[in-house]
């Protein structure tokens, strides 16, 4: 098993054993440690994870850290931990206050759901007050698994990921602001853009014209990039060969006995939703089920994973006739 199936895995397996973790012991024993070791490091091996490491802040001794990923004898990650249900913000500045008085290089802090990824790019041995990279493990992307891997025992090399923190750093503050922005423009952003277009002295009242247009501009940009890639996939999926494609007729269940019958408009309707998926999940994951009343898509085909339902116009089925009535709203 590679190494971005064992973090699905572990994703999955999550989900699952939340309601029975009611401690911050028991998450780290059920999902950090789970975590360490998918990155390659032998929990049980205080050479290369030393538990409760101590963290001396000049006179207050005996000041410990979860967990300290070491290499050659010194530590290069530090991680601390908090109950899985714990918000992170307010936890950072402990683990600031570690770092500065150990020789590492990263520090983890994490609720076993959520990872945030900590160093030094601003002022060297302080770190700095944001994440250079976070993810939450049970929505985790595959550019996030290939940042993550990096952090691999196999792979880790402090240059490497020095390099490219400064980058991941700037990129996720830079998406988060153009998502703020989009969603509701500042005095600013509307002026850098009204400007390109509008060639007049910009009032107030232009401003205010322009603010909403320049909203559904984006909204709209971002609806055709949707709907472009929804096609390019849509038509990737059609080109493929048997071995990826099953044909339509070939998965049309027809059953008699129950009055289900799956129709080409809800195996579109399967198809739209696992293009849409497959870049931040394993196609292979997304089934359904045909039922009386609705079309479910599922992950995993695991009912309390369900992805969505469909209700189609048409959709209710005679059991008589095993044909559907029409009428129905969607």
């Amino acid at each position: 098993m590679d190494f971005k199936d064992q973090i699905i895995q572990l994703a999955s397996r999550v989900e699952k054993m939340l309601p029975q973790i009611q401690t911050e012991e028991a998450t780290k024993n059920a999902l950090v440690m789970p975590f360490i070791q998918i990155m390659g490091y032998d929990v049980f091996n205080p050479f290369e994870v030393n538990p409760e490491y101590i963290a001396d802040l000049g006179i207050k001794k005996g000041e410990k850290v979860d967990y300290a990923i070491m290499k050659d004898s010194e530590p290069t990650i530090l991680i601390e931990c908090k109950h899985h249900l714990e918000n992170l913000d307010p936890h950072n500045s402990q683990l600031f206050r570690y770092f500065h008085t150990t020789k590492a290089k990263f520090g983890l802090l994490t609720n076993g759901l959520v990872y945030r990824f900590y160093t030094d790019l601003v002022e060297k041995n302080k770190m700095d007050g944001t994440p250079f990279f976070e993810f939450k493990l049970t929505e985790i992307k595959d550019a996030e698994v290939a940042e993550l891997k990096k952090f691999h025992k196999s792979y880790f090399d402090v240059e490497n990921i020095t390099n490219t923190a400064s980058e991941l750093k700037y990129l996720n503050e830079l998406k988060s602001l153009l998502h703020k922005e989009i969603a509701d423009p500042s005095d600013g952003f509307i002026t850098f853009f009204t400007k390109q277009v509008y060639p007049k002295v910009i009032t107030v009242k232009v401003k205010e014209q322009f603010a909403p247009i320049i909203k559904r501009s984006f909204n709209q940009l971002i609806s055709d990039a949707i709907s472009e890639r929804l096609k390019s996939a849509l038509n990737q999926e059609k080109d493929k060969g048997v071995a990826e494609t099953i044909k339509t007729e070939e998965i049309i269940s027809n059953d008699p006995e129950s009055g289900i019958v799956t129709t080409e408009e809800e195996i579109e309707g399967f198809f739209v939703v696992k293009s849409i998926l497959r870049e931040t999940v394993d196609p292979k994951r997304i089934t359904y089920r045909d039922a009386l009343s609705y079309f479910a898509i599922l992950l995993d085909d695991n009912n309390r994973k369900t992805i969505c339902r469909l209700y189609l116009n048409n959709k209710k089925i005679s059991s008589r006739t095993g044909r559907k009535q029409e009428g129905n709203q969607a």
